[in-house]
């Protein structure tokens, strides 16, 4: 999807350009199929979008105009907790106050204060979190902003893990699961650093622009930034492998592809690949430097996933129900429960207790199924190397063999406590493992969904690796625009408009110094 909005912006600029796309569709990580069940949508990979609701990049592409509808389910997001209570976040701020008020006495009120922490950056913070780095534009009053008194206490919580955070702010459970769970999107676990300000970026999303979904599947978003882009004379190649580009006197001079063809560059190559793929893969390690070399030695992944799809013959019979359906729910049974299902993870034991994100489709979108039935998801992480399984089940992390369907036997089951039944609904299953993932896009290397690990030590100037913080690569009109650059992953676009708009800078430079 990164390369579709760069690809937009560059033809907005008048420029020439092609697409050349490996899989059948475009879209990468944003597409939807209908393999599993007739009438059922699935959302093959990606599926709730609040990055892409805020999103200064998509906003600008006016993607309404081209066929592109947002759905929003009744309740944002719910986490069922043990003794029959739910957890909820709704877009109106004052509804998902009440609810933690109900539960625990002043925790409505902190909510309220939480949220107007985030009013008062205006936006800044996110506008920061998703231009080039150094953030120029939204980081100067942004740091205006933090440098005022109450600005210092924000300052201080952006800095905190998130059980710190809930443990400052919160008496009840409620908030927490939620703002914690939020943080397990990336790879954070709940005494990391940066899980607090993810954790809180990620909620405040929900509670401001809401977890939404394209109306008929993800790639509805992506279908819209197809006819945008042809609109404007961008031509899109699918079933295209691409095999090398090659550098002449420190440039990107062409690109080959599987079928043979070598196609001569003219302005710019801006590659919607792993940062591993185009390092040593794509352009051979002798037109690279040492340092880049070094980069890549260390470059981390994030942990690999399992996603679980599911059409079902009704609703999920959540015993008790909520009071209001959340589109996205989280499966986890407190804040102690992710740390330890964290902390297996890291060490390399396939998790006892997974915690699922998942998502009810039918519920936010009721095209995307039979009226009376609910296309339903769940996916998790697993270690990129497995070492053990701390279950009972004896798994070694053969996802090509029957170890894929034994951890969805596991993950169906945490679902099935709290809804019982629900295993009774389930008219057909998909199970797709790291190796699968990774075939249907290799981006997704061993299952990893964000383009490397989001901890500090790999975000920002640091992403990919020390010194290659921004779009620019070693070679004169080479980019990366995939999510293993900054600011990363999240479906938001920002790699491939911070790409496009470095391309656009370095041709504008090419054209002053050659005259």
């Amino acid at each position: 999807m990164n390369g579709l909005v760069a690809a937009n912006l560059l033809a907005d600029a008048g420029w020439s350009v092609l697409v050349l796309e490996e899989q059948p569709t475009v879209g990468g990580a944003v597409r939807s199929d209908s393999e599993l069940r007739d009438g059922f949508v699935q959302d093959t990979f990606s599926a709730f979008y609040p990055f892409g609701a805020a999103s200064p990049a998509l906003a600008a592409l006016d993607l309404g105009a081209h066929g592109l509808v947002w759905r929003h389910a009744p309740a944002v997001l719910g986490n069922p907790l043990p003794g029959g209570r739910w957890a909820l976040l709704h877009r109106d701020r004052a509804a998902t106050a009440a609810g933690f008020e109900r539960a625990q006495a002043g925790d409505g009120r902190a909510w309220h204060d939480l949220v107007a922490q985030w009013d008062r950056l205006d936006g800044h913070l996110t506008g920061a979190l998703l231009s080039p780095f150094p953030p120029v534009r939204h980081g100067l009053p942004l740091l205006a902003r933090l440098g005022t008194e109450s600005g210092l206490e924000t300052a201080r919580m952006l800095l905190v893990p998130v059980r710190r955070l809930v443990e400052e702010r919160f008496a009840g459970e409620g908030p927490g699961v939620l703002l914690a769970g939020n943080a397990m999107h990336a790879d954070f676990s709940p005494e990391g650093a940066g899980s607090g300000v993810f954790g809180w970026i990620m909620t405040m999303l929900a509670q401001t622009v809401g977890f939404p979904v394209p109306e008929g599947g993800a790639g509805a978003l992506s279908d819209a930034l197809l006819r945008r882009l042809t609109s404007r004379g961008g031509v899109v190649r699918t079933r295209v492998e691409v095999t090398g580009i090659e550098v002449r006197n420190r440039r990107a001079a062409a690109v080959t592809t599987a079928l043979g063809e070598r196609i001569l560059v003219g302005r710019a190559v801006l590659a919607d690949v792993s940062a591993t793929s185009l390092y040593g893969d794509l352009v051979a390690w002798e037109h690279l430097p040492a340092r880049t070399r070094r980069g890549m030695r260390r470059f981390a992944w994030d942990p690999a996933t399992v996603k679980v799809d599911w059409a079902l013959s009704g609703p999920v019979p959540w015993d008790p129900a909520p009071d209001v359906l959340p589109g996205c729910v989280h499966i986890c049974n407190g804040l102690d429960e992710l740390s330890l299902e964290s902390a297996q993870v890291a060490a390399g034991y396939i998790p006892s207790h997974p915690f699922l994100l998942t998502g009810q489709m039918t519920t936010t979108d009721p095209t995307r199924s039979p009226a009376g039935t609910e296309s339903m998801w769940a996916y998790t992480h697993v270690p990129q190397r497995v070492r053990s399984d701390a279950g009972p089940d004896g798994l070694k992390g053969d996802w090509d063999g029957g170890d894929a369907e034994r951890f969805a036997d596991r993950m169906q089951a945490r679902i099935e406590r709290y809804a019982p039944g629900f295993g009774e609904r389930v008219s057909a299953r998909r199970v797709l493992s790291p190796t699968e993932l990774e075939r249907r896009d290799a981006n997704l290397v061993r299952g990893a969904v964000n383009g490397g690990t989001a901890q500090l030590h790999q975000s920002l100037v640091f992403r990919p690796a020390p010194g290659l913080g921004r779009a620019n690569t070693p070679v004169r009109g080479l980019y990366l625009a995939s999510a293993s650059a900054h600011p990363g992953g999240g479906v938001h676009g920002a790699p491939g408009a911070n790409a496009a708009r470095a391309a656009l800078a370095g041709a504008r430079l090419r054209r002053r110094t050659t005259g």
